[in-house]
């Protein structure tokens, strides 16, 4: 397993060795102890499968605040996603910045979002298929999250002016990053 510090030092970008033969694909997505050996130590509780029909579905950017906030380790095991993570963490030098990456079914890479992040994720591809961990059980009533298109946050999708964007009315209606509130709260 390689794990590699992205631009935010705190987001970390995981390839799983593959073993491949005539028969397939063998692969240890997620190793407890390779991740304590690099100073992770994680108890994710909860994982999560999200299956997106079309391309051009866009689903977040969310969040929930501590206590209930939630570190996530994302993989896409159909199809292709563009990941992106949000530093939210106020006292952060980092606040307001972005990590995005490719998830594919064909490159295996996992995002490790830690706690204090907004995350959202664009498919690239039909029928993309997305599983994640969580260390934290889902809490409906103390989810937030940021507006996908920030100006202040210049997140850059790639070219969407020819894709129909699929946007939950609800990810909508979210507030820009200098008027958020309740990530401190």
């Amino acid at each position: 397993m390689q794990i590699k510090e992205t631009k935010i030092a705190d987001v970390l970008m995981i390839t799983p060795r593959r073993f491949e033969d005539e028969r397939g694909v063998f692969s240890e997505v997620y190793n407890a102890t390779a991740l304590a050996d690099y100073g992770v130590r994680l108890e994710f509780i909860q994982d999560n499968h999200a299956f997106s029909a079309r391309r051009g579905t866009l689903r977040g950017l969310h969040f929930q605040p501590e206590p209930y906030s939630q570190t996530k380790l994302v993989r896409c095991v159909r199809g292709a996603i563009l990941d992106v993570a949000v530093d939210i963490r106020p006292e952060s030098r980092t606040y307001g910045q972005h990590v995005k990456a490719v998830l594919s079914e064909d490159n295996w890479d996992q995002l490790l979002i830690p706690k204090g992040f907004a995350h959202a994720y664009l498919t690239l591809t039909d029928n993309a298929v997305v599983l994640y961990k969580v260390d934290q059980p889902y809490a409906a009533q103390h989810q937030g999250g940021l507006i996908w298109n920030d100006p202040d946050l210049a997140i850059d999708w790639g070219d969407v002016k020819d894709i129909e964007l699929i946007i939950a009315d609800k990810d909508l209606a979210l507030p820009r990053l200098r008027d958020l509130t309740s990530h401190i709260d």
